[in-house]
């Protein structure tokens, strides 16, 4: 997390100072309330459009971002961080637009001067200002656009096929708000040659912004990364509610490493869903997808799903790759959070002596003997020892049954991937206990 935290705060540190130094001489004569609306309207749209424009550019999932950010999953986390963020600027921006107008309505405020406008100097500007009326519409209409959009993609019983759809659009209005922002710049706070400097910088990040906005609406972002093929075996583990979809991919993968995940689209009409390859990769084109019956669409799935079905995987991603530093692991799989372990463990057992010493602990409240039998092989292949937790019998794992299970814990790297709230308590308690942060890692991925 402490990569994004940064990410975040330098984001909207870095567009503040970006305000701040190209309109210090305009808030240096700011002496009326007037002024500083002004300059208040300036600074909140920069940084809703700022903040709207960068997590359109995390959305082109570009490798050296993935990166540097610790992988998409924390990626896909900063998006949604800075389209909050993009949202409350906004909403304060629409704010200082209405309140004196409340406030005239009221009688709390009596009408002031606006002064007069910054002089125009070039025919461009000239335009500009002609437009004024159609981009205070079109802005305000967008915030309410905004609100919805940004309200459905938090709402989580939205279907998710409507999400995908109805967040493309986010893309769209982008691009109207760029254009109410152009309109209603106060081009005189870019005037100077620092201005200018800093409105290069500016004028970069909102163009990127556009440009990923314009790939989103082509549905051309990351299309090098996919790859065709058709479901080759099907196995449903009714015990835990998972269907095993093994894949045969027709066009070329790059090949991945145990941990990652993959966008697979089953159906045109759905979409593409997140899943974690639950396989080794052995260069023959074949994938394994361990997909939990967690909503309607995958609930349903066995039942439409067919061998011979066209499958388009684009990938991969993620970070969660097993390559800590240190002799001694300790993973923890909680649910259908064993996925990426699955993996792990069949790279193991191709590769005697390749990973460290390593004990599994599964947590399950739903038992498949199949399935447990299947880890049950796996495990002991790959040389790991394993642990099997189920509620029903065992009761739900505590830090105290963890110490137990593995005496030297604290010489060991963590690799926890389950329900959120499980990792984040477990991580609290082993860090009070002295555990470093960077020796516990955990997958993030949540799309909304």
């Amino acid at each position: 997390m402490r990569p994004i935290r940064i990410a975040f705060l330098v984001s909207l540190l870095g567009l503040t100072l970006l305000w701040l130094l190209a309109a210090a001489p305009q808030l240096v004569q700011a002496q009326t309330l007037a002024a500083w609306r002004g300059q208040l309207l300036q600074a909140s749209g920069l940084l809703a459009l700022g903040a709207m424009g960068l997590a359109l550019v995390l959305t082109l999932r570009l490798p050296a971002l993935e990166r540097l950010l610790d992988g998409l999953d924390k990626m896909i986390r900063l998006h949604r961080w800075l389209g909050g963020a993009a949202l409350g600027f906004s909403l304060l921006h629409w704010l200082l637009v209405q309140a004196p107008h409340w406030a005239l309505q009221a009688g709390w405020l009596t009408r002031w001067s606006r002064g007069p406008r910054a002089p125009v100097s070039t025919a461009w500007q000239e335009w500009l200002q002609g437009q004024r009326s159609v981009a205070e519409a079109a802005g305000e209409w967008g915030l309410y656009a905004l609100l919805l959009l940004g309200g459905l993609a938090l709402l989580r019983r939205f279907p998710y096929r409507w999400f995908l759809k109805t967040h493309r659009l986010l893309s769209l209005l982008y691009l109207l708000l760029l254009g109410h922002g152009l309109v209603l710049l106060n081009w005189a706070s870019w005037s100077s040659p620092l201005g200018l400097v800093l409105g290069l910088l500016l004028a970069g990040l909102l163009a990127a912004g556009a440009l990923a906005a314009l790939l989103s609406l082509a549905g051309r972002i990351r299309a090098g990364r996919r790859a065709l093929g058709e479901v080759e075996a099907l196995e449903r583990l009714d015990g835990v509610g998972v269907s095993a979809v093994r894949v045969c991919l027709h066009t070329p993968w790059p090949g991945h490493q145990a941990g990652q995940f993959a966008f697979v689209c089953f159906d045109a009409s759905e979409g593409p869903h997140p899943f974690t390859i639950a396989s080794d990769w052995q260069g023959d084109g074949r994938l394994l997808f361990l997909i939990k019956g967690l909503g309607d669409y995958t609930r349903a799935l066995p039942e439409h799903l067919r061998v011979g079905d066209a499958v388009t995987v684009e990938g991969p991603y993620g970070r969660f790759d097993f390559e800590g530093g240190r002799a001694r692991q300790v993973w923890v799989g909680a649910g259908i959070g064993i996925a990426p372990f699955v993996a792990r463990l069949q790279a193991l057992a191709h590769r005697p002596g390749a990973g460290a010493q390593v004990d599994l602990i599964h947590c399950t409240a739903q038992v498949d003997e199949r399935a447990l039998q299947h880890l049950r092989e796996d495990a002991a292949a790959a040389g790991v020892r394993l642990h099997l937790l189920i509620d029903a019998r065992d009761g739900l794992l505590t830090l105290e049954r963890l110490r137990e299970l593995v005496p030297d814990w604290a010489e060991a790297e963590f690799w926890f991937c389950g329900p959120a709230a499980f990792g984040t308590r477990l991580q609290r308690e082993l860090l009070a206990l002295g555990l470093p942060a960077a020796r516990f890692h955990q997958e993030l991925f949540r799309l909304r």
